[in-house]
């Protein structure tokens, strides 16, 4: 991470980022290294890439990966979603075509250390994107889907589920996951003092 003695430019930052083994998300004119994913995170961000994927097949759409560098160009946060999709005509920042400017759907994956940010800071950045419509919020540690929907409006609408049997709509690109597709193979610590029958879900 840099300091406030020295801060970088956005342009000073891709050259180091694509030269980096790590990733580093950027704003302000400082980089913060991205810390590594759990066993758990990897398979939900798998899992919902996979089902993404399928979903998409012969629709205008393309998703991406955690690999996929996003820009939010109203505030000059540059970050990597879980999983994103772009539709039609994905736009990106220069001739590389890693930084993706205008993404449809943004998939995050909940880490404990990264929880708050992805709750506060980074969705209020992610809200300023005009061509994002849905936005999603995924617990590892339970089954837990939070799903924010851009109204014709402007405004957002707020939905949420803890069913495995449940289905999540992407109305923007037209297609539907299973709950329990997305935790398929996840294994959950039973609460203390319990006993559970049904570790996984999927």
């Amino acid at each position: 991470m840099s300091t406030a003695e020295q801060r970088i430019s956005p342009e000073e930052y891709l050259a180091i980022e694509r030269a980096s083994q790590e990733k580093h998300e950027y704003f302000n004119g400082d980089m913060f290294a991205m810390t590594g994913a759990s066993r758990k995170h990897n398979i939900i961000s798998a899992n919902l890439t996979q089902r993404i994927l399928n979903a998409v097949e012969g629709k205008p759409c393309e998703a991406y990966t955690a690999d996929m560098r996003v820009k939010v160009s109203p505030t000059g946060l540059y970050t990597y979603p879980d999983v994103v999709v772009a539709c039609d005509d994905p736009q990106f920042e220069d001739e590389q075509l890693d930084t993706l400017l205008n993404p449809r759907v943004i998939l995050e994956v909940l880490s404990p250390s990264t929880e708050a940010y992805d709750r506060g800071e980074k969705s209020e950045h992610y809200r300023r994107i005009d061509s994002l419509q849905e936005y999603f919020l995924v617990a590892q540690d339970r089954i837990h889907i939070e799903h924010f929907r851009r109204e014709p409006e402007g405004g957002w609408r707020f939905q949420e589920t803890e069913e495995p049997g449940s289905v999540i709509r992407l109305e923007s690109v037209q297609c539907e996951l299973r709950v329990s597709d997305i935790y398929a193979r996840v294994k959950f610590d039973e609460p203390a003092g319990e006993d559970s029958s049904e570790p996984t879900a999927g």
